[in-house]
């Protein structure tokens, strides 16, 4: 099942973020207990701007994804517009090539239509690059981004 997190389970989807930093070979700054607090914090505080969502299997969640929405500058065209971003994309490596992960994308795509976004741009490791142009993501020549922080901090 795929569905918006539930605030109980955002501890759960905390650890699932702090797994998938350890699979990723990277050192936290911080000991778990102090980054699921923060996250459960951030989570809360950020309900507005970012939405996340859940692969729940046999009352496990296995997998999550969050969209980030930014409102933009209105138009004399569009009065309410808004784009949305796809992050922390992860599924357990056990429930992975199965098209856990393509579901779970869709359902993010969903529910950005739902909200009437613009677009959605996610920032892909190049494993995952053929799994989100399956779902209709393409590069573009007109979406530029400059690195304005240390990116070896954000697989």
């Amino acid at each position: 099942m795929i569905r918006p997190a539930e605030p109980t389970e955002l501890d759960v989807v905390a650890g699932l973020r702090w797994r998938w930093i350890l699979e990723s070979g990277h050192q936290p700054v911080t000991g778990r207990e102090e980054f699921v607090r923060h996250f459960v914090d951030w989570a809360a505080e950020n309900t507005g701007s970012h939405r996340c969502m859940v692969v729940v299997r046999d009352g496990e969640v296995i997998g999550m994804a969050w969209l980030a929405v930014v409102q933009r500058v209105p138009s004399p065209r569009a009065l309410l517009r808004a784009s949305g971003d796809l992050q922390c994309v992860y599924v357990i490596p056990g429930e992975r090539d199965g098209g856990v992960g393509g579901r779970l994308v869709e359902a993010v795509l969903a529910r950005a239509r739902d909200l009437g976004l613009e677009r959605v741009t996610v920032h892909s490791s190049p494993r995952a690059i053929p799994a989100y142009a399956r779902r209709g993501f393409a590069p573009s020549p007109r979406l530029l981004h400059a690195p304005v922080t240390r990116t070896d901090l954000y697989p």
